[in-house]
């Protein structure tokens, strides 16, 4: 498997950039539509700093893309068949979020993402980033929290939910060792 490391880090940086300029959009414009910096997305572009997975999804949901929308194109990548050892990952350089892309085509509505959220972290992901899909988690291993719009759910293995209406959602592992889950996301 790969790890979006230094390379890929790279090319996220490019990919940024090109999705912005190919909208005519300066780094302002980015800033005022995802809420994120301007001098954080041109830290970002310039390779100076590695994103956290919400910064990422901001300005992914901004772009109209979800985050493995944007990493998918970063890795410029998209077949049918993706073995395992091609499944590209992302860490998130604060918490540790591991998120490895298990299925994922520009044709096909359906995004399958694995996610290994460390012991004691949480990640809070803005309403924008739920505005163009509808997602549900299903929790392999362990225990992952959702506060979702207000409401608070507490998810064992075997548990699955499905989300509501585009809303605030923080992912939160309170527990001593690490949730895996998956996601199934499907664009509108």
């Amino acid at each position: 498997m790969t790890l979006i490391g230094d390379r890929t880090g790279e090319l996220i940086a490019g990919r940024l950039r090109l999705e912005r300029e190919v909208r005519g959009w300066s780094q302002a414009q980015l800033a005022e539509h995802s809420g994120v910096s301007r001098a954080a997305i041109s830290r970002i572009e310039r390779g100076e700093t590695s994103p956290t997975a919400a910064l990422l999804v901001r300005l992914a949901g901004a772009l109209d893309l979800t985050l493995a929308g944007l990493l998918l194109r970063a890795e410029d990548t998209g077949g049918r068949l993706t073995r395992a050892g091609e499944q590209p990952q992302w860490q998130d350089p604060q918490i540790g979020y591991l998120r490895r892309q298990l299925f994922l085509r520009p044709d096909h509505p359906l995004e399958l993402v694995s996610v290994t959220l460390p012991a004691g972290a949480s990640v809070t992901l803005p309403a924008s980033s739920y505005a163009q899909i509808r997602q549900a988690v299903l929790v392999q291993s362990g225990e992952l929290s959702v506060l979702e719009g207000g409401e608070q759910q507490v998810l064992q293995a075997g548990d699955c939910l499905g989300f509501g209406p585009p809303s605030e959602v923080t992912f939160s592992n309170h527990t001593a060792v690490p949730c895996v889950y998956l996601v199934a996301l499907v664009r509108r």
